[in-house]
């Protein structure tokens, strides 16, 4: 029997670029997510008898709050739940499910690569018909009426067996549990050719996956070990665990530390890939060499027609505007279009829904295709193993062949997390205080050509997002980007992004914090980081 439950309206529940995310003990708080989740049934057009998708990576609260996720999807009319067994989703898994199934879109419980835990964070967020994040019209809509919200629909009912594949009926709510890898592995099939893969296995090929005991530990041992024939063992830290083994689930060089020291050893292994909390994120390792995502999005797309799904040619290319300029230099001789757009995976959207790019990606380890609408950690980690069989080079070779051939944008992210958001904005506005005073101002031995407050207008909709990021351009040859992250709960996170253009041969495997250590230095001076956050050096750089 449904219920109709009075509530209050909860402050601060204004989802961000990858939903709301809150610690745990906010989300655990009384009619909390409950208030969230009628906020969006409220606001979801179409949604009676409609099909829903739903899953998260397994972190603290995930099959709690999938249990009362079922409770309101049955006490607000849907037909139908897809969910993945114990409640496992990884996030590009649902969002191929929800264009497979034609659901009226997929609600994914990840707080990303944020820890898990107790103490940890929690997360919600939703994914609409064409797959992909919720565009802000929506995201306001939610916002808004949780404001106002003062009752929320739900179902008195027992405990739903999300633990053993099959059907429940719920109130008239139809519940499928199912696999959630079988359907997500044959997608991956589909795009590359498995049997050269497997080639490259056979040879002796030797990799390690770390899935950070987070939502791609499945997925991987399946593809990788199962399907591809890479030895037990490839991947480690492969079960996912609430609080990921007490790690950090963001794959770069500080919070994936043990695999960097393997592929670093002089016995270590070929290739290396790492995932985040739900999957949607891709760290690429050689041995002893480090693939930037800004450099891994241009090598993909330069060598996108030796893969069977990407065999005809790309439309286009896009990339946030934090991420390096390399994948514009390779779109500029591939006579392709390429799209700078706010940071934020819906923002690729309606350019993929358009078809006006092919492949997409973001400097924060995130890359993609039109083959969903989600950035997918694991189909990078394919289109790398497949890269590398076809062309039969190290990760090393065909990165150097590509710096020769296109130039190397040396690229840096240095991020200072947990900054007073008060003093972080105060940073912020400084510096757009001086946007018009800085052009033609020489810096080192460099001099700014523009400063801006990055803004962008969809190309395919009109609409007009502002205040993105400061730019200094110098010109072709280096730029400078400040930014606040919003992905953490607690505090502001400054990111500075550094990068300048080398073509001089015998300095393009330098190391990027040397080349880059005068622009480094200039940048922090100009901003006056170390004035206005306290800190004297960056908490993680990459």
């Amino acid at each position: 029997m449904t219920e109709t439950c009075r509530t209050q309206p909860f402050s601060g529940q204004r989802p961000g670029t990858s939903g709301l995310r809150k610690p745990v003990k906010t989300f655990m708080q009384p009619h909390y997510l409950e208030n969230f989740v009628q906020s969006l049934f409220d606001c979801v057009k179409e949604i009676e008898g409609a099909t829903l998708i739903l899953g998260g990576d397994g972190r603290y609260h995930n099959r709690e709050a999938i249990q009362t996720i079922l409770r309101m999807a049955a006490g607000n009319g849907l037909g139908r739940v897809i969910v993945g067994k114990g409640g496992l989703f990884s996030t590009p898994a649902v969002s191929a499910l929800i264009r497979q199934h034609g659901a009226v879109g997929g609600i994914i419980l990840s707080a990303s690569h944020n820890p898990g835990g107790p103490g940890g964070d929690f997360g919600i967020k939703f994914n609409t018909a064409n797959g992909g994040p919720a565009p802000e019209t929506l995201t306001e809509a939610v916002y808004a009426r949780s404001q106002v919200i003062d009752r929320y629909h739900i179902v008195s009912a027992n405990h739903v067996d999300i633990d053993t594949l099959g059907e429940h009926r719920l109130n008239g709510l139809a519940i499928e549990i199912i696999d959630p890898v079988s359907d997500y592995a044959r997608l991956m099939e589909s795009l590359f050719d498995f049997e050269r893969i497997r080639g490259l296995f056979r040879s002796g090929f030797r990799m390690r996956f770390d899935a950070m005991h987070a939502i791609t530990g499945p997925y991987a041992h399946t593809l990788f070990e199962r399907m591809l024939g890479a030895p037990e063992g490839t991947v480690i830290h492969g079960t996912p665990l609430a609080d990921f083994g007490g790690g950090h689930p963001d794959p770069n060089l500080t919070h994936a530390a043990e695999l960097v020291r393997q592929l670093s050893r002089p016995e270590g292994p070929d290739f290396g890939a790492a995932s985040d909390g739900d999957g949607d994120r891709n760290m690429i390792l050689g041995h002893r060499c480090f693939v930037t995502p800004s450099d891994s999005l241009a090598i993909l797309a330069a060598n996108a027609t030796r893969i069977p799904a990407y065999h005809d040619g790309l439309h286009g290319v896009a990339r946030s505007m934090p991420t390096s300029r390399a994948v514009d230099r390779v779109a500029q001789k591939l006579d392709i279009p390429c799209y700078e757009t706010p940071t934020g995976w819906k923002f690729f959207g309606n350019l993929l829904d358009a078809g006006r790019i092919t492949l997409c990606g973001e400097e924060s380890f995130g890359t993609g295709s039109d083959h969903v609408r989600e950035k997918d950690g694991l189909w990078a980690v394919l289109f790398w193993l497949n890269l590398l069989a076809v062309r039969g080079q190290s990760v090393a070779e065909i990165m150097t062949e590509h710096w020769t051939r296109f130039g190397r944008d040396v690229y840096t992210r240095h991020d200072y997390e947990g900054v007073d958001s008060a003093r972080a904005d105060t940073l912020m506005n400084a510096l757009r205080s001086r946007l018009d005073t800085l052009p033609g101002q020489p810096l080192g031995r460099h001099l700014i050509t523009a400063a801006d407050d990055f803004a962008y207008t969809d190309p395919v909709d009109g609409s007009h997002t502002q205040g993105q990021g400061i730019r200094l351009i110098l010109g072709e040859e280096a730029r400078i980007v400040y930014r606040l992250s919003g992905t953490g709960t607690q505090g502001a996170t400054l990111r500075l992004y550094i990068e300048r253009l080398e073509t001089r041969r015998e300095y393009l495997q330098a190391d990027a914090q040397r080349q880059l250590a005068d622009l480094i230095t200039l940048a922090g001076e100009i901003a006056g980081v170390a004035q206005h956050t306290g800190r004297d050096a960056p908490d993680v750089i990459t």
